[in-house]
């Protein structure tokens, strides 16, 4: 049963050149969510077709258009709809018409009851080809390897943030493959719920192979932020003490041999300690320049390394 909410909910969708889905777009999103109160956010990344024509025509009260100055990616557009967004809810999808904007009041219920902070998406049937299956498949099964979170489908769009967890995100380079990990990282609830899934209906997709190496390096860099980032030295300075102690050991060693009469000078050993030693010293200079950044960065904005969900007095939830 739908559980229809009196908040306003907010539509960010990111385009580029989909001029031919547009429209039909917008209807579809009028035709599933009568009875609801939404804004319709378009970002047009910079379009080199008539995508921003195509929006103004419409003279849809409803829809916001967002005209980016160049070409940012689709991490970056959704930062820019979700800055923009007013909504209680703001609720993410892809604007080439893959996504079935009927699913959205089935998911929104889940988002209005209070239990969850997040509810995504799992395509089923997918109508995609293997290039933009394999590349989803590898960057799925490093999620759920690497941070033990169970989420089926990292890559669907299709997804309705509350408010404050959409409003955290800190989107940046390509990480809106992960933004189900950054909203978890953040402390969301989340909620995974089957969708359906459509094949393109008009243009070209913007995917190929070498989003399977963009994946690994976003993946490694999300890594670092889970484990390390509020204690970088855990990582540097270990492993700096570590390649200082092989190099003492090796130099030792090599010492204790220059003693019992042999030449030390041509041994390639001698070099290898010298660069464990000066390699480690590094590593835990750098965790040491980012243990101070890391502060600085908290108590240069007041932040907090953590959040709090609500204050509970007596029978009273703040």
């Amino acid at each position: 049963m739908k559980v229809l909410t009196d908040e306003l909910l907010s539509i960010v969708v990111p385009l580029y050149n989909e001029e031919d889905n547009v429209v039909l777009l917008t209807q579809k999103i009028h035709e599933s969510l009568v009875g609801y109160t939404y804004q319709i956010i378009y970002i047009d990344d910079f379009s080199t077709d008539a995508t921003r024509k195509v929006i103004k025509k419409m003279n849809d009260a409803k829809v916001h258009l967002i005209a980016l100055k160049k070409n940012y990616g689709q991490s970056l557009a959704l930062a820019a709809g979700i800055d923009y967004a007013k909504g209680e809810y703001i609720i993410t999808m892809d604007g080439d018409l893959q996504n079935d904007p009927s699913d959205i009041p089935q998911m929104l219920d889940y988002a209005v009851k209070g239990e969850y902070d997040l509810i995504t998406g799992i395509r089923q049937k997918r109508k995609d080809s293997l290039v933009k299956k394999i590349p989803s498949k590898i960057a799925n099964f490093l999620v759920r390897r690497v941070t033990k979170l169970d989420i089926k489908d990292n890559g669907c769009a299709l997804k309705v943030f509350t408010k404050d967890i959409a409003k955290d995100l800190n989107l940046y380079g390509e990480m809106h493959r992960f933004i189900t990990l950054l909203a978890f990282l953040e402390g969301a609830q989340i909620k995974q719920v089957p969708v359906k899934h459509h094949a393109r209906n008009a243009g070209v997709s913007k995917y190929g192979l070498e989003r399977v190496f963009k994946v690994v390096a976003d993946m490694m860099l999300l890594l670092f932020i889970r484990k390390y980032f509020q204690r970088p030295i855990h990582l540097f300075g270990i492993f700096g003490v570590l390649l200082i102690m092989l190099g003492l050991i090796i130099n030792a060693y090599l010492l204790v041999v220059k003693f019992m009469g042999e030449d030390i000078g041509n041994r390639p050993l001698l070099i290898f300690g010298l660069m464990f030693i000066l390699a480690g010293i590094q590593l835990f200079t750098i965790g040491i320049v980012m243990e101070l950044l890391i502060r600085t960065y908290y108590e240069s904005q007041q932040k907090r390394p953590y959040r709090i969900k609500n204050i509970s007095i007596g029978d009273e939830t703040k």
